[in-house]
C-alpha cells in the first residue's frame, strides 16, 4: 500500500479537511504544484483556482482564493484566505467574482498587476469547469 499524505485544509471560517490522503494538486502563484507523501519542503504563495485532493480513486475539489502551501515531509498544510468546497459554487456567484475582479484589474497599477490578473483567471477557469 502507498504511503499516504497528511492533509489539512484551513480557512479562517473553518477547518475544511484533515486527514490523509494520496496527492493533492494546488494552483501556486508560480504555478500548479502536485504534493505526495515525503515532498521535499518547501511554502508558495496560492492563487485563485481549484484544489483538487485524491484518495482511493476519488477526487474532491475545492475553490480557493489566496492563502499559503506548507509543505514538509510530513504533510501539507494550506492556509486559505478563502476556501469552499466546489459543490457550493454556484454560477451566478462566480459571475459576480469575475465581474468585481475585472474592475478591480482595470485599475490595478504596477505590481499589483500581476495578482489581479491571476485572480480573474482562477475566476474565469473555475467557471468554465463548472
Amino acid at each position: 500500500m502507498a504511503e499516504k499524505l497528511q492533509f489539512s485544509l484551513v480557512s479562517p471560517e473553518a477547518e475544511l479537511f484533515c486527514g490523509e490522503v494520496d496527492q493533492v494538486d494546488v494552483p501556486g502563484t508560480e504555478g500548479d504544484f502536485g504534493v505526495f507523501a515525503d515532498h521535499a519542503p518547501f511554502m508558495a504563495a496560492i492563487r485563485t483556482g481549484a484544489i483538487t485532493v485524491y484518495n482511493d480513486g476519488t477526487e474532491t475539489r475545492y475553490m480557493i482564493q489566496g492563502g499559503f502551501a506548507d509543505v514538509m515531509p510530513e504533510g501539507l498544510t494550506i492556509l486559505a484566505e478563502s476556501c469552499i468546497p466546489m459543490s457550493d459554487v454556484k454560477a451566478d456567484m462566480l459571475g459576480e467574482e469575475i465581474t468585481k475582479a475585472e474592475a478591480a484589474l482595470e485599475t490595478a497599477e504596477g505590481d499589483a498587476s500581476l495578482p489581479a490578473a491571476q485572480h480573474l483567471d482562477g475566476l474565469r477557469g473555475l467557471s468554465e469547469s463548472l
